[in-house]
């Protein structure tokens, strides 16, 4: 191989290492980590193989995804090429197109050979979380729970965004709650959302009856809303991470009798979604509720929360 191309190879893998990290900037912390660890699988495999990443051929690209596919699922591998692509195009390249042979054959050849079917988490829904809130008990902790898990379902909430509330986040007011979200994955210039939590009709599943428990056991007035609780009841000054809210989630599940291994701190979000397609709120209302920007994405809920409410199996009398 030309020495000079390899040294120019070696110096634009380098320079888009700077730029993704400068573009980085406009994107969550977790898309970020995704994109990096992509970009360094990448180029690590094109060393091994003495071939040039930056620019990447549609032949190079190919073999890649031929070389990973038994490794990894079809859904990372395409959020490499988008890594790969971005890579590109942050150091002056055209980004990666998939419709250039060979990668166009080799790519269209392992969607329909593996499949393109993602297998997530459980939606917890409404019955689900009726349930999972009634095995908690009338402690600190259980009442923490509860309200962790009602407001987090109620107000479509990931976890990153649950556990980053403060109490000047929260707004009481006639009908309910107004709480600010500061930022969150689809938001990360700031820019800021309000969500509206309202009034349960079941007190003991009522999200605002829920967190005014949960402020007035705790005596919590300002900072962190969701705190650590230790097993002696404790209270802690640290803020709750976003892996314990997916623990709260399972261990709740597996309280109600619930397969604790299909949920997540997700299903809380999803499981809002899901459950009010199937109520049949409008689709515009489930997005400013769950602050998606995607109709595609927030269809996905919509489509499983629907499949029983318009079901034509149901109407032929059966």
């Amino acid at each position: 191989m030309d020495q000079r191309i390899t040294v120019q190879g070696a110096q634009l893998v380098e320079v888009a290492q700077t730029a993704m990290e400068y573009a980085a900037k406009s994107r969550s912390v977790s898309t970020v980590k995704a994109y990096q660890n992509d970009w360094q699988d990448f180029t690590a495999w094109c060393a091994e193989q003495a071939l040039q990443a930056m620019p990447a051929s549609p032949e190079t690209l190919a073999l890649y995804l031929t070389a990973k596919v038994d490794a990894v699922k079809v859904s990372t591998l395409e959020r490499r090429l988008g890594a790969i692509s971005q890579a590109h195009k942050a150091a002056g390249h055209s980004p990666v197109s998939t419709r250039l042979e060979p990668l166009h054959s080799v790519w269209q050849g392992i969607k329909r050979t593996k499949g393109t079917v993602q297998h997530g988490k459980a939606p917890a829904r409404t019955d689900d979380i009726r349930a999972m809130v009634d095995t908690l008990p009338n402690s600190l902790l259980g009442i923490r729970d509860r309200a962790l898990l009602l407001i987090g379902f109620a107000g479509a909430f990931r976890r990153s965004e649950l556990v980053a509330l403060d109490v000047d986040h929260v707004q009481v007011t006639k009908e309910g709650l107004v709480i600010t979200l500061e930022r969150s994955k689809t938001d990360q210039e700031g820019q800021g959302r309000k969500v509206g939590i309202p009034y349960g009709s079941n007190p003991a599943t009522c999200p605002v009856r829920a967190l005014h428990a949960w402020l007035g056991a705790s005596g919590i007035k300002d900072g962190a809303l969701f705190r650590s609780v230790n097993r002696h009841g404790q209270l802690h000054d640290g803020r709750l991470s976003d892996k314990a809210v997916a623990l709260v989630v399972k261990r709740c599940a597996d309280a109600a009798g619930l397969d604790a291994s299909m949920y997540s701190g997700h299903s809380l979000r999803s499981g809002l979604a899901t459950s009010a397609a199937a109520a049949g709120v409008s689709e515009r209302a489930i997005m400013a509720q769950t602050g998606h920007k995607s109709v595609n994405m927030v269809r996905r809920y919509i489509r499983e929360g629907s499949l029983f409410r318009e079901n034509a199996a149901a109407g032929v009398g059966l």
